[in-house]
């Protein structure tokens, strides 16, 4: 699907550069044309002589090339891409790209280009598992932007971890599979759950978990870039998904959370239910702050609102519902279990044993279970590709 396509690579400076040469040929060899833009900082990672030979067409790096008088426009290059490719993509670009600061060729054709944008980072791993790094990754995904995220292994600095870009063949080949997709969503209605509640003791203090919503954020990304209409119903975060096709409602309790939901879940061809609801919540919360005294305190519990149960009761004909099962101990035995008490079409497994799975993480492992017995199991991936592999999964089911 990449013959014919227009490529365009902006590359950064990295070390990971030396990669590029390879990627174009890849991408020539499939048929696609390439066109380069790069920074400064880039050229003393790879020469333009180099990438232009490769890629057959002059590498863009100033506005203006003194060489031949040739302006080089930012609007002709972003309205020229059918892809962006931002690889490698260096700490500090992606703080550009972040914040829209615009001093250098590069980031004004990003910000003109009217095409999917696609980001490979590059860098050491404590620099890509700095806050403000992890901060502008789901920034520039909520934009739209999608994440080619970095592979573990060993650094140029000798350390070993995550930052290592990923390789040419399975970048072009996560191009063409992007390229391939259709609007398999187009006017469907998607209803998605994300984060955690948090349910008050007093005014003060509550009882909650440690859900950040980055799956429900990446299913909601997910479904409204394939065309559909998304409501996304979400507990308290740090980060939520900006889309046109995304209509956001912020909810705190269980019992905000199941109103908002079964009052949107009649009209919802998908609902995906990816949100931590405290199953216990306090009887009696205080109205005042309780202040320390006795050297014990007791507070009582009561269960909270079932809302899949609650949706599972309600499903039509051909209407598609999916839970989340997170998991300690007898991961496969528990989610079957809810999977058919709560008349689920299938059910997302995944276990705080596996490393790199679970609340708070870029990644995720799952195992999807669904009602006709199938139990099939998923690598470890960036929480953007568990998406797509979940949206996929309830195509199946959808009529």
């Amino acid at each position: 699907m990449l013959s014919g396509k227009k490529i365009l690579i902006g590359i950064t400076g990295s070390i990971a550069a030396y990669k590029i040469p390879f990627l174009i040929r890849l991408l020539i060899k499939e048929g696609a044309q390439v066109k380069i833009v790069m920074t400064r900082s880039a050229c003393d990672f790879v020469t333009p002589l180099t990438l232009s030979a490769l890629s057959q067409n002059p590498v863009s790096i100033e506005p203006f090339s003194e060489s031949d008088g040739r302006w080089h426009s930012h609007i002709e290059l972003g309205s020229w891409a059918d892809i962006f490719l931002i690889a490698p993509l260096s700490a500090n670009t992606m703080a550009k790209m972040a914040t829209g600061i615009t001093d250098n060729l590069l980031m004004a054709t990003y910000l003109a280009a009217r095409c999917p944008v696609f980001f490979a980072p590059a860098m050491d791993v404590d620099m890509y598992n700095h806050p403000t790094t992890q901060a502008n990754i789901s920034k520039l995904q909520s934009f739209g932007n999608h994440l080619i995220a970095p592979r573990e292994g060993e650094l140029a600095s000798g350390l070993t971890g995550y930052g290592r870009m990923e390789e040419p063949e399975t970048i072009v080949s996560l191009l063409d599979e992007f390229m391939s997709r259709k609007l398999t969503l187009l006017d469907k209605k998607v209803l998605i759950s994300s984060g955690p509640t948090f349910e008050a003791i007093d005014p003060v203090r509550f009882i909650g978990n440690h859900s950040s919503g980055r799956m429900g954020n990446s299913l909601a990304l997910e479904a409204a870039q394939l065309g559909a209409k998304v409501v996304l119903v979400s507990g308290p975060v740090k980060e939520l998904p900006e889309h046109e096709n995304i209509e956001i409602v912020q909810v705190t309790t269980a019992q905000q959370m199941y109103e908002a939901c079964t009052g949107r879940f009649p009209d919802s061809d998908i609902c995906i239910m990816a949100a931590a609801v405290a199953d216990y919540i306090p009887e009696n919360p205080s109205g005042s702050k309780i202040k320390k005294g006795e050297a014990t305190w007791t507070l009582k519990l009561i269960k909270s609102v079932d809302i899949l149960a609650e949706l599972g009761g309600k499903k039509r004909k051909g209407q598609v519902l999916a839970g989340f099962a997170l998991e300690t101990d007898n991961e496969i035995s528990n989610a079957k279990e809810k999977l058919h008490k709560k008349n689920l079409d299938f059910i997302v497994l995944n276990s705080l044993k596996d490393a790199g799975a679970g609340f708070a993480t870029q990644t995720n492992q799952v195992t999807i279970l669904d009602k006709n017995g199938e139990i099939l199991p998923f690598d470890l991936k960036p929480k953007s590709q568990v998406a797509e592999d979940i949206l996929d999964y309830a195509l199946k089911f959808v009529v």
